[in-house]
């Protein structure tokens, strides 16, 4: 169980933080920006929860999302790095991957077929979600950017559940758009 008791440590006031492993990084580090942009992620869908809250369905998904997405950030925060921990790290497994995308299908089984791309917006619920979208694939790049590097271990669990989390977001943005009807879509060179 994690316990806070004490919110500010003072222990990063020289710009570096620790890692899950106990290995202190500077804050601008690309493994710490790639765990933050996680965690940016997850506060952009608890905003588009306050939209959902109706959507009982959707919004219990929603919910499971913000969860995984701190295991995510835990996994990226304790890099594998073959070495023993005196504790077990938490990491992102299959079968949540498998969820997301039976949870896409489910949503995707309401929604005509796409005839052209999509602007965000048409509700509320909607232009959330296509942030939460917008969010998710940001910290993809720089998960994808992290795994390529030598010496910075990221899981293939780690990198399909936030490409399938983008996915996710575009169908769920789409299905709170009346499944679809109220999508309002990019007309090529409309305002040359």
């Amino acid at each position: 169980m994690v316990r806070l008791n004490k919110i500010y440590t003072r222990t990063g006031d020289k710009g570096t933080t620790m890692l899950g492993t106990g290995e202190r990084r500077v804050k601008h580090d690309l493994r710490v920006e790639a765990y933050g942009t996680v965690d940016e992620t997850n506060a952009t869908v608890g905003l588009a929860r306050l939209e959902t809250a109706s959507m009982a369905e959707l919004d219990a998904m929603l919910a499971e999302i913000q969860n995984d997405l701190f295991d995510l950030g835990a996994d990226l925060c304790t890099p594998d790095s073959g070495e023993e921990l005196a504790y077990e790290p938490l990491r992102i497994i299959a079968s949540q991957v498998e969820r997301l995308e039976k949870q896409i299908d489910q949503l995707n089984a309401d929604l005509d077929p796409l005839k052209s791309f999509i602007l965000p917006g048409g509700t509320r619920a909607s232009a959330t979600l296509h942030l939460c979208r917008t969010v998710s694939r940001r910290a993809e790049r720089l998960i994808t950017e992290l795994a390529s590097l030598d010496n910075e271990p990221v899981s293939p669990e780690c990198i399909q559940y936030v490409n399938r989390l983008s996915d996710f977001f575009f169908v769920a943005a789409r299905w709170t758009n009346d499944k679809g009807k109220k999508d309002v879509l990019w007309v090529p060179g409309q305002n040359r």
